[in-house]
């Protein structure tokens, strides 16, 4: 686990309709469904501000999202009946909750992969 992951202060709560987690300037905010409990969100839009100013987005799910997806899709016909899954911003993780999200993301960064991750928004800096 990354050195910023296990040492992190995170602040969180609720701004507005998004659920706000910062560490430092880092900002990550993600647009859960207002009856979804936090820890077991599986499915979730992601903005993050990085401390340079620039603004990121991602659609997160975990796996076994995308496999209930699938699973749905091949009954209602969509993606070819559910044979594949495709997402322009989208990131899979393993785990659900805001908090691990939160934690890939910061993994994303301390390793060097956010920006081969994340998609920039076009009116970042």
């Amino acid at each position: 686990m990354a050195e910023r992951e296990e040492n992190a202060v995170l602040n969180t709560g609720w701004d507005g309709a998004y659920y706000r987690v910062r560490v430092g300037a880092l900002a990550m905010l993600f647009l859960p469904d207002p009856d979804e409990a936090l820890g077991e969100v599986c499915n979730v839009d992601a903005k993050v501000h990085l401390p340079d100013g620039s603004r990121w987005s991602a659609t997160i799910f975990t796996v076994a999202e995308v496999e209930r997806l699938m699973t749905r899709w091949a009954g209602t016909g969509e993606a070819l009946n559910g044979r594949y899954f495709w997402c322009s911003d989208g990131l899979i993780v393993k785990e659900p909750g805001v908090l691990s999200m939160a934690k890939v993301i910061m993994g994303l960064l301390d390793n060097g992969e956010f920006h081969q991750v994340l998609q920039r928004l076009d009116d970042s800096v």
